[in-house]
C-alpha cells in the first residue's frame, strides 16, 4: 500500500468512528447537549484554532464533523496528504470530547488526557528560555520496556517535554519509571486518539503567546512549524490509523521518525531509523533543536526536567529544614585573592554520616569574584540556586535565603550522591551562567551545627537585611533606567515587557535587578537598557523612550505603551502571566485572576477565557497580564487610582499579597487590613452579589471616579 493509500484509509476508518460516535451521542443526550474540554477558553481548541469557529453542542459537532469531511480530498497530491492527516486530527479530537459530556473524568492516572490552558502558560516561560528545548511525542509500543526507559530517559536527560501515548505508558510503568507533569514525561492516554491533546497544546500555543487568528490555517501551521520544537517518534507496527495522524503533525511541521523499514521515506518528515538508540540524535536533527551540554560530575542526572520532581517523606534518605534547624545558602562577593576556582569544601558530616530519614542543618556559601561582579547581583545568583538544585534528579528544593528545604532521596543516594556534590552543580551553573560576571567561584557547604548557626546569623541574616534596606528604596523614580524584556518573543513576536524597580515582568520571574543582571552578562541579550530622560506623562507612566524602545523591539507593531495604565496604551501580555486585571464595571474597580484558580470570577469569565482576550502580544485596554508581585506595588493601576480599584480576587492568591498589600494600602491611603474589602470565591462569583459585599465594607473603589 502506498503512502497516499495508508494515509487516506486511515482517515476514512477514524472518519466513520467519528461520525458514529457522534450520532450516537445525539441518540443519548439530544442535539443541544452541551459538549467542550474542561479548562479552555476555546471548547474545542484544534478545530477552533484550524476553523475559527466554536463548538458548542453535538449538533454544532455533527456540523464540524461535514466541514472536516471537506478536508478529505482524494487527489493524490502532498497537499491532500497533508490535510487528511489534519482531518485525522480534528476526527481524533472530536472523538477525544465526548468522553468529557457531563464533566465526566475519562482519564485516570497515570493518564492526563486534555491539558489545561493553564498548564499550557505554564510551560511558556520554559520553552521561551531553552529549559524545555523540544516536545517528544512518543507513541505506540516499544520492543522492550528497558528500551521504552532509555528513550525516555535520553530525552528527559535534555530536559525535553515527552509526551506518551498507547502501550508504552504500561512499558514504563512494568520498570517503575517515574511519569508525571511534574518530571515532564506526560502519559497523554492509550488510544491513539489522545495524541490530540498534544497537537492541541501545540495550536492552543499559536493563539495563546503568538496572537494567530483562529481559522488562519496558514499562518497557523506556519508558526507550530517555526516555533513549535516538536517530533514524533512512532514504534512499528504503524497501522494506517497512526500513518494518517503522522501526516497530521508533518502538516504541522513535526517530523515523524519510526523503526519501521517499509514506511515510504519524506526527508526530513518521515524518517526510518531502525536503531531506536539514535531515534533521540536523529530526532533533535531533524527539528534542528541544539542541546546545551553541561557536564557536572554528580552521579545523577542533571536536567530541567527534575525541576518539579517531589520527593516524599518515604522516598528521601535525609532532609535539610530551614524551618526547624538553622540553614542559609548566600551568594558573598569576595576579592580575587580571596576565593580559590572550583574549591568545594564541606564541613561536617556527609550523607554517609547522618541517620537514614533524620532533619539536619546546612549553610552553603559560594564565594564568588569578578571584576564585573557587583553585590547587585548576588540575590540574582541566589535565586537561582532553587532552579539548580532542583535540576539534579532525585533531590528537592523549596524556599530561599535562611528557610530553605532540600531532601535527597534514597534512590540518588544509593547511587553515589553527596552533599559534596551539590557544591559541584553551584560551581558549574554559577561559571556557565554568570561568566559574563563571575571569574572564580568557591563553594563552602556547612552541615555542622554549630557552624550552621553561626553562619546564619552572624553572616547571612545581616546581608539579607542590609540587602532588604537597599531593594525597599528602589522606585522607579530612584532609578535612571528601566529595561526591556523580549525572551517571550520566542513564541509572542510582537511583545515586550518593560521592566521597573516596582513592575516585574509579567511572567512574575524578571525583576529590575534580574534584567539589569541579565543586560551586564549578555549587553545584545533580551534586556536592552531604555532610558526615562523624555517624559511625556508620568502619571500615566508614558515616555517617548519608552515608545522608541518598543517599536523598535515589536517590529513595528506597537507605537505606545503606559506602564501604569490599564485604560490607555497598557502594555502588552504574551500569555506567560501570572495574572490577568479586568475591569469589573458594576464594581467600579477590578477583577484579579491567577493562573492556578480554575473558577469563575465575577466578570463572569474564568482565567482562561480572559487570558485568550489578553494575551498574544496585544494590547486589550482595560486588562492586563502581571505578575503576582506587581498587585502590591504603589504603581499598580496608578493612573486609574491604584490598588484601590482592586475588588475581587481568589482567596489564595489575596492570602499570598495581603501582608504587603495590607502594607501599600496603609502608606498610601491609611487603610487598615485592605485585604478584609476584598471579596473572593467564597464571598461572591457574581458582580451584584460582590457590590453588596463591597459596600457592606466600605470599599473605596465605590467613591472612585468611573473608569469607562
Amino acid at each position: 500500500m502506498t503512502l497516499f493509500e495508508s494515509v487516506f484509509a486511515g482517515n476514512d476508518a477514524v472518519y466513520g468512528l467519528t461520525e458514529g460516535a457522534i450520532n450516537q451521542a445525539i441518540e443519548k443526550y439530544g442535539a443541544d447537549k452541551a459538549v467542550s474540554f474542561p479548562d479552555t477558553a476555546y471548547s474545542l481548541p484544534c478545530y477552533y484554532a484550524v476553523t475559527g469557529t466554536k463548538v458548542g453542542t453535538l449538533a454544532e459537532l455533527k456540523d464540524a464533523l461535514a466541514v472536516v469531511k471537506t478536508l478529505m480530498t482524494r487527489e493524490k497530491r502532498t497537499n491532500d496528504v497533508f490535510m487528511s492527516g489534519v482531518a485525522t486530527a480534528l476526527c481524533a479530537e472530536f472523538i477525544e470530547v465526548l468522553k468529557y459530556i457531563d464533566g465526566a473524568v475519562p482519564y485516570e492516572a497515570p493518564c492526563y488526557g486534555h491539558l489545561a490552558d493553564a498548564v499550557i502558560r505554564e510551560l511558556g516561560v520554559p520553552l521561551v528560555t531553552g529549559d524545555i528545548p523540544g516536545v517528544a511525542v512518543i507513541l505506540g509500543k516499544a520492543p522492550s520496556a528497558q528500551e521504552a526507559a532509555d528513550l525516555v530517559k535520553s530525552y528527559q536527560s535534555q530536559g525535553i517535554l515527552i509526551t506518551l501515548v498507547g502501550d508504552i505508558i504500561d512499558q514504563l510503568e512494568e520498570v517503575g519509571y517515574k511519569t508525571g507533569a511534574n518530571v515532564r514525561v506526560i502519559p497523554l492516554g492509550k488510544d491513539v486518539t489522545a495524541v490530540i491533546h498534544v497537537v492541541s497544546v501545540a495550536l492552543r500555543a499559536a493563539l495563546i503567546f503568538g496572537n494567530v487568528k483562529p481559522g488562519d490555517a496558514a499562518t497557523l501551521m506556519d508558526y507550530t512549524m517555526k516555533r513549535v520544537p516538536a517530533f514524533v517518534n512512532a514504534f512499528a507496527p504503524l497501522n494506517d490509523v497512526i500513518v494518517a495522524c503522522g501526516a497530521g503533525a508533518i502538516a504541522l511541521g513535526f517530523p515523524v521518525i519510526t523503526n519501521q523499514e517499509d514506511v515510504a521515506r519524506v526527508p526530513k518528515s518521515l524518517i526510518c531509523q531502525k536503531d531506536i538508540s539514535k531515534w533521540n540524535a536523529t530526532s533533535l536533527e531533524a527539528r534542528d533543536i541544539k542541546i546545551k551540554i553541561t557536564n557536572i560530575d554528580i552521579p545523577v542526572a542533571f536536567a530541567s526536567a527534575f525541576e518539579g520532581e517531589i520527593i516524599r517523606r518515604k522516598d528521601m534518605q535525609v532532609e535539610f529544614d530551614g524551618s526547624r534547624v538553622d540553614c542559609a545558602e548566600l551568594v558573598h562577593t569576595c576579592d580575587a585573592s580571596e576565593v580559590e576556582d572550583h574549591k568545594i569544601t564541606v564541613v561536617g558530616p556527609e550523607v554517609d554520616d547522618m541517620e537514614l530519614g533524620s532533619k539536619n542543618s546546612i549553610a552553603y556559601v559560594v564565594k564568588v569574584a569578578g571584576k564585573n561582579m557587583q553585590p547587585d547581583f548576588e540575590p540574582v545568583i541566589e535565586r537561582k540556586f532553587h532552579n539548580y538544585i532542583n535540576c539534579i534528579e532525585g533531590v528537592y528544593h523549596t524556599g530561599q535565603r535562611d528557610m530553605q528545604r532540600i531532601r535527597i532521596s534514597k534512590d540518588a543516594f544509593a547511587a553515589g550522591f553527596k552533599i559534596k556534590h551539590i557544591g559541584e552543580v553551584l560551581y558549574t551553573q554559577v561559571k556557565n551562567e554568570f561568566d559574563a560576571v563571575v571569574d572564580k567561584c568557591e563553594v563552602i557547604i556547612y552541615t555542622d551545627p554549630a557552624e550552621c548557626t553561626r553562619i546564619r546569623h552572624e553572616v547571612a541574616i545581616p546581608i539579607f537585611e542590609k540587602r532588604d534596606d537597599r531593594l525597599n528604596t528602589l522606585t522607579d523614580e530612584s532609578v535612571d533606567v528601566y529595561y526591556s524584556c523580549i525572551l517571550c518573543q520566542a513564541f509572542s513576536p510582537s511583545h515586550v515587557c518593560v521592566v521597573t524597580p516596582e513592575r516585574l515582568g509579567l511572567c512574575g520571574a524578571v525583576s529590575w535587578l534580574d534584567a539589569k543582571a541579565t543586560n551586564e552578562l549578555d549587553p545584545n541579550g533580551p534586556c536592552q537598557v531604555i532610558t526615562k530622560e523624555r517624559p511625556i506623562d508620568e502619571n500615566l507612566g508614558s515616555y517617548e523612550d519608552v515608545d522608541e524602545a518598543v517599536k523598535k523591539l515589536s517590529q513595528g507593531a506597537l507605537e505606545h505603551v503606559t506602564l501604569y495604565s490599564i485604560m490607555q496604551d497598557p502594555m502588552t501580555s504574551c500569555g506567560c502571566f501570572e495574572c490577568i486585571c479586568g475591569i469589573e464595571p458594576f464594581s467600579n474597580g477590578v477583577v484579579i485572576a491567577n493562573r492556578e484558580y480554575a473558577g469563575m470570577t465575577p466578570l463572569g469569565m474564568t482565567f482562561s477565557e480572559m487570558a485568550s482576550m489578553t494575551g498574544g502580544g496585544v494590547q486589550t485596554p482595560g486588562f492586563m497580564g502581571h505578575g503576582k508581585h506587581f498587585i502590591s506595588s504603589k504603581k499598580f493601576m496608578k493612573a486609574e487610582g491604584g490598588i484601590e480599584r482592586i475588588v475581587w480576587m481568589p482567596k489564595e492568591l489575596k492570602e499570598f499579597v495581603a501582608e504587603r498589600l495590607n502594607k501599600t494600602a496603609n502608606e498610601l491611603y491609611g487603610i487598615e487590613n485592605f485585604t478584609d474589602m476584598i471579596g473572593d470565591e467564597t464571598i461572591a462569583t457574581d458582580p451584584e452579589t460582590l457590590v453588596g459585599f463591597l459596600t457592606e465594607k466600605g470599599h473605596p473603589a465605590l467613591a472612585l471616579d468611573p473608569m469607562m
